[in-house]
């Protein structure tokens, strides 16, 4: 009985140890097969994290696997995909947890190849020290500066350099010197505070936990040696207080609480604070964890707030100190990682989610890409997969947010697009633009609804799209008389006309087309505004750019009218010759041939140029629009 007690108390002694332990997260990184699942699954086999049918499950599958002949392959302990294991590669990010006497850890490893760039981003943006491995045979790679890059992106300011698999290059010392110099003169220009480089084993476990005799002339320290003590300097908790609103909770009709987790400073009762962006304050009268009420909250907990009196308090607001609030814009410049293979373009609409908070956003400019090589400014128009950059972007309403280096959580944001709801780029926000606050609509005595009750009838936008020579124009132009001649004060903008004029600096590239149907959506808003019905003929191919222009109008006033001609009917057609030219290939980037067409999904209007004549859609359309 006194023996088992013993080992109660021993647990009991060991568990409030661990309690005690700070916590350190670092992402294992670099290019393909450079051994990082191998080194993790080596420091959770050493530092004794793993179970004795863990271990029994690595033995037999090393055996089944082969990979290692009759050695252990401690990559298997954190592949955990079949098809990772079946490749020999790391496909998503795996999290491993694991502690010794001085730390706790929690580990990402993350994918090596290009095209899984996406996941390595997700896995750093939580770490506080980065894992750069680097294969001793094949030195420093792209994808170990892209990798470096977008750590230093994102905030990560220690750095191990772990040139892995030195037992394969006999333990060169001249080796590991030349890499570490080539590695370090790529990195002085990166904003790492500490960079260290290790030369290591993970399959054999030279300097990883122990010491290797191999290299008895290295006289760093080991890996997790080095981990157990770097100081990652958490300023999280020293700042001022930000609690983005990720719930508004109404337990009863008596309770209003605000929900969320506390991503800087402490927040305590009494404490005043201001709500962005409103700007409204109080005074915090409880903090509640469940069932119990707290004088304080620090960095990283989640709680419910509640206040002194009733203000406006939405989900995506950020309570702030109220003497130390963060900044709020609808204008910034941020650094992206593009993760989409299709690429991105000046004028696209998205949405943007940051914390809690979602709004719609648009590219506005591309300043330039990054070079991943030698981190050279260069000139970009459009947004390609896996590219770091630097652009500008504005979103429909203010947002509260920090810079991205002075308080990651505030100023990490992702773009989503809007029809697939898929994660196109990750973002960091640099800086506000100063334009932004200096910029104010002025009020007008005259506005739309005056306009429209002296023109009798509604403004509305009639949005032609189909192939040249599906007779968008001719639509258009025979609809627009019958308008005129009832009295609706009408304005037809066609594509080639406003390209002799507003877009006549403007190309056939993918980025010119984006911009081409830009400016004729923000043309059309004016007039529409000015009380018009204006008829738009646009090739317009992308779906994204046609819903963009959408999103410029109220209900009922933008209507998509699809003029639907096979692209063998428009080849017949051809008045202008241009398809001709463009199988020739003296048209690059023609819609229909060498540039897709998107056809509209779900259009106001769809009419079929093969079953009617221009005298039929015109009355389709009429009959749709019900003018009298």
């Amino acid at each position: 009985m006194t023996l088992e007690l013993e080992a109660v108390d021993q647990v009991k002694q060991y568990l409030e140890a661990q309690a005690n332990l700070g916590t350190l997260r670092f992402i294992t990184c670099g290019s393909v097969d450079d051994g990082k699942s191998t080194l993790i699954g080596r420091m959770l086999f050493e530092a004794q994290s793993i179970f004795d049918d863990q271990l029994t499950y690595l033995q037999l599958d090393s055996k089944k696997a082969r990979t290692q002949g009759d050695s252990f392959d401690f990559a298997l302990l954190v592949d955990g995909l079949t098809s990772e294991r079946e490749q020999g590669i790391t496909i998503d990010v795996a999290y491993r947890f694991f502690a010794t006497d001085q730390r706790k850890f929690i580990v990402a490893d993350t994918p090596g190849h290009e095209q899984y760039t996406r996941n390595m981003v997700t896995g750093a943006s939580t770490a506080d020290v980065a894992v750069i491995l680097i294969d001793a045979r094949q030195g420093v790679l792209t994808q170990t500066r892209r990798h470096s890059l977008i750590c230093s992106t994102l905030g990560i300011r220690k750095v191990v350099i772990a040139i892995n698999k030195m037992d394969l290059v006999e333990y060169s010392k001249e080796v590991f010197d030349q890499i570490s110099e080539e590695y370090k003169n790529f990195a002085d220009a990166l904003q790492f505070e500490q960079t260290l480089a290790i030369p290591i084993s993970a399959l054999k476990g030279d300097n990883i936990i122990k010491r290797s005799s191999y290299m008895s002339w290295f006289q760093g320290p080991t890996l997790l040696g080095f981990l157990e003590i770097v100081d990652t300097n958490n300023s999280s908790i020293k700042y001022p207080l930000r609690f983005p609103v990720q719930w508004v909770t109404r337990s009863n009709t008596d309770f209003r609480g605000f929900s969320g987790t506390v991503e800087a400073g402490t927040v305590n009762v009494g404490q005043k604070i201001r709500v962005l962006p409103s700007s409204e304050t109080a005074t915090i009268k409880e903090i509640i964890l469940f069932k119990e009420h707290l004088q304080s909250a620090q960095h990283d907990r989640a709680v419910t707030l509640t206040l002194d009196k009733e203000i406006d308090v939405s989900r995506g607001d950020v309570i702030v100190a109220k003497d130390a609030p963060c900044e709020v814009s609808d204008q910034f410049e941020v650094k992206l990682v593009w993760m989409d293979r299709d690429s991105g373009y000046v004028g696209r609409s998205f949405f943007l989610k940051l914390g809690a908070s979602l709004v719609n956003a648009q590219i506005t400019s591309i300043k330039h890409k990054i070079n991943i090589n030698n981190l050279e400014n260069l000139s970009a128009a459009e947004l390609q997969f896996n590219e770091l950059y630097v652009i500008t972007l504005k979103t429909d309403r203010p947002i509260a947010f920090e810079r991205y280096h002075k308080c990651p959580p505030m100023g990490a944001f992702i773009l989503i697009d809007r029809m697939s709801n898929q994660t196109v780029a990750a973002g960091m926000i640099e800086f506000a633009l100063r334009r932004a606050t200096n910029i104010h609509g002025q009020k007008l005595e005259i506005n739309k609804i005056s306009r429209r009750k002296l023109n009798g009838h509604n403004s509305q936008v009639l949005w032609f799209t189909g192939l040249s020579g599906s007779g968008k124009s001719s639509i258009a132009n025979a609809l627009e008389k019958i308008l005129h001649s009832r009295g609706i004060r009408t304005y037809l903008l066609d594509g080639d006309n406003v390209r002799h004029g507003l877009n006549s600096d403007l190309g056939f590239t993918a980025a010119d087309r984006v911009e081409n149907i830009r400016r004729a959506g923000e043309v059309a808003k004016l007039m529409v505004d000015a009380g018009v019905v204006v008829l738009t003929a646009f090739i317009s191919p992308f779906k994204a750019e046609r819903d963009m222009v959408r999103q410029l109008f109220e209900e009922e006033e933008f209507f998509e009218i699809f003029i639907d001609t096979p692209l063998e009917v428009a080849e017949l057609r051809d008045t202008k010759g241009l398809y001709k030219k463009a199988r020739r290939g003296e048209i690059p980037n023609f819609t229909g041939i060498g540039s897709p067409y998107e056809p509209p999904l779900t259009p106001e209007l769809h009419i079929k140029t093969t079953e009617k004549s221009v005298e039929q859609a015109v009355e389709q359309i009429m009959a749709f629009l019900n003018f009298k």
